[in-house]
């Protein structure tokens, strides 16, 4: 009471410092946003931002999207900006890409890109090949995405992983995200370019939060197209991965460190066009290379990468042959313990790395 008494009788004075006091406050939570969100967030900002931008596919409107990658964006934007399709991939990839090729941005969503298999002559002879078959008049700026490779339970039919058989075919750019805000930058990138982009998201990363930081909540953000990212230093072995791969190297890297072994990890983000420079900087430093896929081994990502730096610098840095982390060359079995067997894991990425740096 007596120091209260003594503040209120000296005046304005005390009153003023008593004001001017700094109290301590704590740095604000970093935002977590999950990457079904960040999907959200970048279609919603480019159908706002360009009018040409609209959405179609099964179950993408009234249902707000079989995965709710597009909540509330009908009841935003209407009918004709968020559209949904009879079931008949062909039948909607086929008009989207006419559309595209009319002057519009379709966004053509497949339920799982498993599903892409009865549009891809759409795909691959339409949207890929028309830019240059009309000598450059007629631009195809259309994006189709939708979850890809393997998820849990749905068995062989919706757990293959298409980053190689799209990123085969010249006409196609290939992007593969791995968290939000890969997702957010990478797909306004794609939804922008000019060329049909291939967007392979992953079910089980849709739930998954990320810090996202405060440059990537700005609707100016947009990640390039064709360049990877270092998402660990390291000075030993080069971990080169993508989509969901990149989070099981990350967690290795995390148990190799506490044994001494510092790894570097890339998340690859565009299959095609591939930046095979950061990979091969990467490797001129490291002197060892292992690559993680979900998808089959033959002809895989995993190949390209292998062949790529063979044939360039990086190769006369190796000090042990490359090698492939893979999903296992067979048709995904339903039975849990099975599928665990198929697809790739921590523990596999593990021994790849000792084996490679013979430490077994």
């Amino acid at each position: 009471m007596a120091a209260l008494r003594s503040l209120f009788c000296g005046g304005k004075s005390s009153v003023s410092v008593f004001l001017k006091r700094s109290f301590h406050r704590s740095t604000p939570a970093a935002l977590q946003v999950t990457v079904r969100d960040a999907l959200n967030q970048a279609i919603d900002e480019e159908i706002e931002r360009d009018e040409r931008v609209f959405l179609l596919g099964e179950e993408v409107a009234q249902y707000d999207g079989a995965y709710k990658i597009s909540r509330g964006l009908w009841k935003k934007y209407g009918d004709k900006r968020v559209m949904d399709t009879p079931i008949s991939e062909m039948g909607f990839a086929g008009i989207a890409v006419g559309a595209a090729m009319a002057g519009l941005r379709p966004i053509c969503e497949f339920m799982t890109f498993n599903f892409s298999m009865q549009a891809i002559d759409q795909v691959i002879n339409s949207a890929a090949k028309t830019y240059y078959m009309s000598a450059g008049l007629v631009p195809v700026p259309i994006v189709f995405r939708g979850p890809n490779g393997a998820s849990a339970g749905v068995a062989a039919q919706h757990s293959q992983c298409f980053a190689a058989w799209y990123a085969h075919c010249p006409g196609l750019k290939v992007v593969s995200p791995w968290n939000a805000e890969d997702a957010k930058g990478l797909l306004k990138s794609a939804i922008r370019d000019n060329n049909p982009v291939v967007f392979l998201e992953n079910e089980l990363m849709y739930g998954v939060p990320f810090e996202l930081s405060e440059q990537a909540q700005s609707k100016d953000y947009v990640i390039p197209i064709g360049k990877a990212k270092i998402e660990r230093p390291g000075s030993q072995i080069t971990l080169v991965s993508h989509s969901r791969s990149v989070g099981h190297c990350l967690e290795a890297a995390n148990v190799l460190a506490k044994e001494g072994v510092d790894c570097e990890v890339i998340n690859m983000r565009t299959i095609r066009p591939m930046d095979i420079e950061t990979i091969e900087t990467s490797v001129v430093k490291t002197n060892h290379l292992v690559t993680v896929e979900g998808g089959w081994p033959q002809f895989g990502v995993g190949s390209e990468i292998c062949a790529k730096i063979m044939e360039g610098p990086a190769f006369n840095y190796l000090d042990a042959p490359v090698v492939r982390v893979t999903g296992t060359d067979v048709p995904m079995p339903y039975a849990k313990i099975l599928e665990e067997n198929c697809v790739p894991q921590v523990k596999d990425i593990i021994f790849a790395v000792k084996k490679t740096l013979n430490l077994l």
